[in-house]
């Protein structure tokens, strides 16, 4: 597993491990970050064009592009 991997899973196993009001508050203050609001809608975006026949992009590959334009790419 990569070191980038790991991190993930140790912050998705805290993040399970919140009581639901507090998931609530942490999701409030995501979906309120204009970045990572940016980052929710590009993935549930992606995750949507997924069923759509046509050339496959992985997220990873999506924002890695996107940051090297600066620009949304679909």
């Amino acid at each position: 597993m990569k070191s980038s991997q790991a991190t993930a899973e140790v912050f998705y196993t805290a993040f399970k491990a919140l009581d639901a009001d507090v998931r609530e508050v942490f999701f409030e203050k995501v979906v309120n970050d204009p970045r990572f609001k940016a980052d929710l809608i590009d993935i549930a975006l992606i995750e949507e064009a997924k069923k759509v026949k046509g050339r496959s992009v992985s997220a990873s590959d999506y924002f890695q592009k996107r940051r090297s334009t600066k620009t949304a790419i679909l």
